[in-house]
């Protein structure tokens, strides 16, 4: 009788900003890991989610987006990318086809231009998956994947629409096929690797961002400061909104507090389906001015502290 053999590998989903690494991921898993927004710049540190193909089990990382860093918080998420891409089996970089043939000489397409240099510096090889593709006709895309493949060795190109699915049958099991032999990581119902109480953050960072993203800009967070389990299965959880100024106190807020009591609905019903049990969810809204420089922050959500 033949042994079957499991394979297990890390794989590490690298691109600009809002180049579709969430949504792919969460494509790939089957289940949504990591949250997902129309600003760019939201996922914040590594979500590692856990796709199964036969007897391979795939941990793809899904890493911040690598752009040139401004702030201290960004200098620690595009570190936090680069490392989830030294670490793994294999790395997949993911682009926007349409946003790169459109704007040839915009921020995405330097980005991308700077991780593909970085690549080949390191002589790390990747796959590339065009994204967005169902915008585009074939002949658009062909001259795109020439101008990349002239730029790096790719070890295999595939052209997938993140959002609806379409190619990322075939890119998990080129990747499942790919990773090295060995036991599975995790046990194979668990779809990631997160803290729940940092998974309701995100959540609820999640509702904020897709309520607020005109108003709001990026200096907002979500601490779960409390999780307490409660008799009936319930859970009892209070979480804090912490913003730079008192502006955006109010914004967050709302008036009579409207803004809020729909975020904390919207979050709670997406925690209860997540976490399949009744959720008793409090928020509160602080003003921390340097919040994106206090080391307990860096540390809740596993971000190593840059030098200010």
């Amino acid at each position: 009788m033949t042994e079957t053999r499991t394979r297990c590998g890390f794989v590490a989903v690298i691109g600009a900003p809002n180049a579709g690494k969430s949504t792919l991921v969460n494509a790939l898993v089957g289940t949504k890991v990591s949250i997902v927004s129309r600003k760019v710049q939201t996922t914040r540190m590594r979500v590692r989610g856990v796709a199964m193909h036969g007897d391979a089990q795939v941990v793809l990382v899904d890493t911040p987006g690598i752009f040139k860093p401004r702030r201290r918080l960004d200098r620690a998420m595009v570190q936090a990318a680069w490392a989830g891409a030294e670490e793994a089996d294999l790395v997949c970089l993911l682009v926007d086809a349409p946003e790169l043939i459109e704007s040839p000489s915009g921020l995405s397409a330097q980005d991308t231009d700077s991780i593909i240099k970085r690549l080949n510096e390191a002589g790390q090889h990747a796959i590339l998956v065009l994204n967005k593709v169902d915008a585009l006709a074939r002949d658009r895309l062909l001259p795109l994947i020439e101008q990349l493949r002239a730029r790096a060795s790719f070890d295999e190109v595939f052209l997938v629409s993140a959002a609806k699915g379409d190619g990322t049958a075939d890119l998990l099991s080129y990747l499942a096929s790919r990773v090295p032999e060995g036991p599975w990581a995790y046990p194979a119902d668990q779809a990631a690797d997160m803290p729940m109480r940092l998974l309701a953050a995100e959540i609820t960072r999640e509702r904020i961002y897709d309520r607020l993203h005109e108003e709001l800009p990026y200096a907002t967070t979500v601490i779960t400061e409390q999780w307490k389990q409660m008799e009936d299965g319930s859970a009892r959880l209070e979480q804090t909104i912490y913003v730079e100024r008192e502006s955006q106190r109010a914004i967050v807020l709302g008036k009579g507090g409207a803004t809020i009591k729909l975020l904390g609905q919207t979050a709670r019903k997406e925690m209860e389906a997540q976490f399949g049990h009744k959720v008793h969810l409090f928020l509160f809204v602080k003003v921390r001015e340097n919040w994106a420089d206090d080391p307990m922050h860096y540390r809740e959500i596993g971000l190593d502290l840059p030098e200010a």
